[in-house]
């Protein structure tokens, strides 16, 4: 398979923002009276919308998180973000070398547009990311792992979901580029390679990914 564009996951692919918010996110759920641990997060929440953490909660337990949360954790990991965030090892060269090819591409991430746009001004990144090139899922009714955003992102920039490669690095998002009928290449940096179930390649070092798509993109 020839791709025409390749669809980069945010968080953890692009911006190393995973170890950040997980760890926020557990110690804010601990704090409003449902333990969790670091580990837990990244289990039960990486890669996924607000609504699956609120959804979860309820389901486990019978009750509703605050009606601020949202805005609160945000203000925390906005926060964090500025003062630690940094982009994923090797992400700049892979976006270098697909804008010198000509190659298209964007992101599609389960965080808000104020989140991807905070990660990627703190970054550096934004250079690469036009608003034109930027979907969240808040522009769909449901977050990964439903296929919704990755083909709303396809259908946006123009490309049919079979000649699309999706970068993932969560398994709800591996789920979701294989719902939406798209090859997924899975990066294990965080994530172990057997969570990663129907990706279609893996690899653990972003310096990896130019290698493999070497041939396969237009």
């Amino acid at each position: 398979m020839r791709y025409d564009l390749v669809i980069f996951d945010n968080d953890g692919v692009l911006v190393d923002s995973e170890p950040i918010s997980n760890k926020l996110l557990a110690a804010y759920l601990t704090e409003l009276g449902h333990p969790t641990t670091y580990e837990d997060s990244l289990r039960d929440y990486m890669g996924s919308a607000m609504h699956r953490v609120h959804d979860l909660v309820e389901e486990r337990t019978g009750q509703r998180l605050p009606t601020d949360f949202d805005d609160v954790f945000h203000a925390r990991v906005f926060a964090a973000f500025e003062r630690e965030l940094k982009p994923v090892a090797g992400a700049i060269d892979v976006l270098e070398k697909l804008a010198a090819d000509g190659v298209s591409y964007c992101v599609a991430s389960s965080g808000s547009h104020a989140r991807i746009r905070v990660g990627h001004r703190t970054t550096g990144l934004d250079r690469w990311f036009g608003e034109e090139r930027i979907f969240s899922s808040e522009d769909v009714g449901r977050g990964k792992p439903a296929p919704d955003l990755f083909l709303y992102a396809a259908e946006r920039m123009g490309v049919a979901p079979e000649r699309c490669v999706v970068v993932e690095d969560s398994p709800l998002g591996v789920q979701a580029a294989v719902a939406a009928g798209m090859d997924v290449f899975g990066f294990t940096a965080m994530t172990p390679a057997e969570r990663l179930v129907g990706a279609t390649q893996l690899f653990s070092s972003m310096g990896e990914l130019p290698g493999l798509l070497s041939g396969l993109l237009h």
